[in-house]
């Protein structure tokens, strides 16, 4: 018997349900590798040990390694670009950019060991740092577009600085800010440390 439409797409969404929380899975025991022996000195081999899965199965869900560590917070950019078309139209776009920002950072907490221990090594490790410039150098290329629409410039004008300039210039505030927290140890929301660099910018009293 041939099931409906709806009935035939259910075992596929669950198998890709099945399949995420699978891979989130295996992400997290890599991760406690990554911080108990070093990213460096932990292999795939490794990995696959400890989640009890063959090496090709690990593949089939992380083209390499660095990808293990970046699929934390892998939808943060969308979830960030949706954030800031949710905010209202007459806001100015800096404005915007620091409310939109606020979910992002909200991984962050006070007193979390493991996040700032993640974050340092993400910082500490040359492959990791690299993998997370061109991670925010991808989010920029998102955010660009919907900040020059906001500005009233045309989104495909590259000869426009200001959209480039004020989407960096909040990345930078992010990065500033997780480097405070960072030498804080993690003691500090993120949170108002992102509103102080961002006020820092825009000329606000600290």
């Amino acid at each position: 018997m041939v099931g409906t439409p709806e009935q035939e797409e259910r075992p596929t969404g669950a198998r890709e349900l099945a399949r995420q929380a699978m891979r989130a899975q295996v992400a997290e025991m890599a991760l406690d590798l990554f911080l108990e022996k070093g990213y460096d000195r932990t292999t795939v081999d490794d990995i696959c040990a400890v989640a009890g899965i063959s090496r090709s199965t690990f593949f089939r869900y992380f083209p390499a390694k660095e990808d293990v560590f970046a699929s934390r917070n892998a939808g943060a950019g969308g979830e960030l670009l949706d954030a800031l078309r949710r905010r209202p139209e007459d806001e100015a776009p800096w404005t915007a950019l620091g409310h939109a920002m606020e979910p992002l950072v909200a991984s962050y907490s006070a007193g979390s060991e493991r996040a700032l221990r993640l974050a340092v090594l993400a910082r500490a490790t040359p492959a990791l740092a690299a993998r997370h410039q061109e991670k925010m150098g991808r989010l920029l290329d998102l955010l660009v577009p919907e900040i020059a629409r906001r500005l009233g410039a045309d989104p495909l004008d590259a000869t426009d600085p200001r959209p480039r300039a004020l989407t960096s210039a909040a990345i930078g505030c992010i990065e500033a800010a997780v480097a405070a927290w960072i030498a804080g140890g993690g003691t500090r929301r993120l949170g108002p440390l992102l509103r102080r660099a961002m006020a820092s910018v825009a000329g606000e009293a600290p």
